[in-house]
């Protein structure tokens, strides 16, 4: 589907241009320009790409006026008019590694032409991340190009949510959110800060906050052992309360650190529904096989659990996990009848076991209304308008997060010391060949082994200076752990930077020991846990530093995907 619209875009005209360390970010465009910028350093060029808008007065003053507010301390800022350093392309080119005459002229070009500004979600995974993002919507703000087809910006067109479809059928089969009795949440990326400094204060989003005391750890779905940063640090954090208790249908390393293991059935062992608003397909997904061993499935679990506590009626309203599946879905017929879609009985459609239908195309332009009628159609900030400067914000009163989109050079700072102990920049992405973590275990996922390591992916020019060749098997370090894995060779990445996808089962040498080597190549024994501001207290993975060697010693053999060893009592 991705490749059918960019191909339609491409036979309409469009110019795609990729901004980032990695060219084949968008390999699915092959002639699509490539400005190889230094990771982290985005918002350095969002600020000159506003800043020529400014200075050369092509952006849309009618826009700004009538759809932002704060125009002016941020053009000031821009201008260098506080700070004595103005933001201009030559000043990004230092920072970013980019053309300045290719900075300038890119600004001109996106006035000039209907530009869609197309932000990933990694860009945010990094120190002072919001920046980036804040800093997008100050230019294309400034272009006036928003709520227009094909402008304006896009945070991540993605499968998640099916951002960007243009048909939405209907909302499919869903259980009743309920009532959590907790109201005490804290940003995922805190879950070691929390267990490791129970009691301490902490700021976040103009709060601050206290860290509860977590004695019992319930996780069913998820695996901190994969997306959290400093593995070493989860480790250690993992031990603190009095009892860990997970579900899982396989022995990740989450579940070997853990202290009960409530075996969860896999979708084939179990019935559910699978389907999607913007799905044009519901799939009755019939168990094929019984549950193995001692697997439950994880609303039986619950049942149990809720039944001992006293409320198992209340819970699962007389209903087992089939007649639960039978109730959704006839509740969803209605809705689907709306749009215009009969959906058969549950029997008939349990028999057919894959429904079809088309819903007509509903092409939806971001912040439409809003361009239209900033008044009736207000965004949700606090003003109503796009916030070029937030009083909020500012208020707050954090340094690394002032009014407006910045460019922080003390943290730049503290970022060139850092590389000059560890020269190479760790980029962790998504991974091609499993979803996350899950199925790393398959034959898909470890046909892309290199030697049984996770492959790293670097540029021949660092390579040669550390005698590694395409295949080695390398050793990938800093002072929070190491890893093993196995390199490709490619000019496809800024020199200086390595790359490495997340969702390597964790897989120590020796589990007991602090800092163990990880055998696998999980690239989260590496990262950083800190947050990305106080704002936003988000991960700052992309923010890691390395170096890199060749490793001389025998191969040691994985084992992250065997089972732990069992004592008979």
């Amino acid at each position: 589907m991705l490749q059918y619209w960019l191909d339609k875009m491409q036979a309409n005209g469009t110019r795609f241009i990729n901004i980032s360390p990695v060219r084949n970010d968008l390999s699915a465009v092959p002639d699509a320009e490539w400005l190889a910028i230094q990771p982290g350093t985005d918002t350095a060029l969002l600020l000159a790409l506003s800043y020529v808008l400014i200075a050369e007065s092509l952006y849309d003053q009618a826009f700004v006026a009538s759809h932002t507010v704060g125009f002016a301390p941020y053009c000031a800022y821009l201008l260098g008019e506080h700070d004595g350093v103005a933001k201009t392309p030559a000043w990004a080119a230092a920072i970013t590694g980019l053309d300045a005459q290719r900075i300038a002229d890119l600004a001109r070009e996106m006035a000039r032409h209907r530009t869609m500004v197309n932000i990933s979600w990694s860009i945010q995974r990094a120190r002072q991340g919001e920046q980036a993002y804040w800093a997008t919507v100050a230019l294309t703000a400034l272009l006036g190009q928003l709520g227009t087809p094909g402008g304006g910006l896009g945070f991540g067109y993605a499968c998640t949510n099916l951002a960007g479809a243009v048909r939405k059928a209907f909302s499919g089969p869903r259980l009743p959110a309920g009532e959590n009795a907790v109201d005490s949440v804290i940003p995922v990326a805190r879950l070691s800060d929390m267990l490791l400094h129970p009691g301490e204060t902490y700021e976040f989003d103009g709060q601050q906050r206290r860290y509860p005391d977590i004695r019992l750890v319930y996780w069913a779905g998820g695996n901190a052992f994969h997306h959290h940063q400093d593995i070493n640090r989860l480790c250690e954090a993992w031990r603190r309360p009095e009892t860990v208790v997970v579900h899982e249908q396989y022995w990740t390393a989450q579940a070997k650190f853990s202290d009960i293991v409530l075996p969860a059935t896999t979708s084939l062992e179990r019935e559910d529904i699978g389907s999607g608003g913007h799905d044009g397909f519901m799939i009755a997904m019939s168990a094929q096989i019984p549950p193995v061993g001692e697997a439950r499935d994880d609303y039986a679990i619950f049942c149990d659990l809720a039944g001992r506590l006293g409320f198992g009626e209340a819970f699962s309203e007389g209903r087992d996990a089939g007649q639960w599946l039978r109730h959704l879905y006839e509740e969803s017929r209605p809705r689907a009848q709306e749009e215009g879609i009969a959906l058969p009985s549950f029997d008939d459609f349990w028999q057919q076991g894959v429904l079809e239908y088309s819903a007509p195309e509903r092409p939806q332009i971001f912040l439409a209304d809003f361009r239209a009628d900033p008044q009736r159609y207000p965004l949700s900030t606090p003003s109503g308008k796009i916030e070029l400067f937030s009083a909020t914000v500012a208020g707050f009163g954090y340094r690394e997060c002032p009014g407006h989109p910045w460019w922080d050079e003390q943290e730049a700072a503290r970022q060139r010391q850092e590389a000059a102990r560890w020269p190479l920049h760790l980029l962790s992405s998504q991974p091609r060949a499993r979803l996350h973590s899950q199925y790393d275990h398959g034959s898909v996922s470890r046909a892309t082994k290199v030697q049984g390591r996770e492959p790293l992916w670097m540029h021949p020019s660092d390579a040669q200076g550390r005698d590694i060749r395409e295949g080695s098997v390398v050793k990938v370090y800093n002072d929070r752990g190491a890893i093993l894995a196995g390199v490709h060779l490619s000019e496809q990445i800024l020199p200086g930077v390595v790359q490495m996808s997340t969702g390597a089962w964790y897989d120590p040498l020796d589990p007991k020991e602090e800092r163990s080597l990880d055998k696998h190549g999980n690239p989260n024994v590496l990262t950083e846990d800190r947050g990305s501001s106080r704002l936003g207290q988000g991960c700052s993975a992309q923010s890691c530093w390395v170096e890199i060697a060749p490793w001389r010693e025998e191969l040691p053999p994985i084992t992250a995907f065997d089972p732990p060893k069992f004592i008979e009592v």
